[in-house]
């Protein structure tokens, strides 16, 4: 094996271990979110804004009850909002700490 295919083939195998590092990180950040239903503005929903809308962007009315925005984890009720879909509109009142 000539010189240049080992350092071709340890190269190769330097980045595939930085690619499964990288990725695990990433899944990480997405698992820190929760759907937070009520603290979404008009049009500003991530998805689920209930019957006749479509998903993201099409809720109706500010802090509609089944549209959700995607918020770090343990921020929702903090902020107001429930983790479950919920009637009504009323603005989030936040929580104090």
């Amino acid at each position: 094996m000539t010189n240049a295919l080992k350092l071709s083939l340890a190269a190769s195998a330097v980045l595939a271990m930085a690619a499964g590092t990288m990725a695990a990180p990433a899944a990480a950040a997405d698992g820190a979110k929760e759907k937070c239903y009520g603290v979404a503005l008009k049009g500003k929903n991530d998805c689920a804004a209930g019957p006749g809308t479509s998903c993201a962007g099409t809720s109706t009315v500010d802090y509609q009850g089944n549209a959700w925005k995607n918020v770090a984890k343990g921020t929702c009720v903090k902020m107001g909002g429930t983790l479950t879909a919920h009637k009504g509109n009323a603005k989030p009142v936040p929580k104090k700490s």
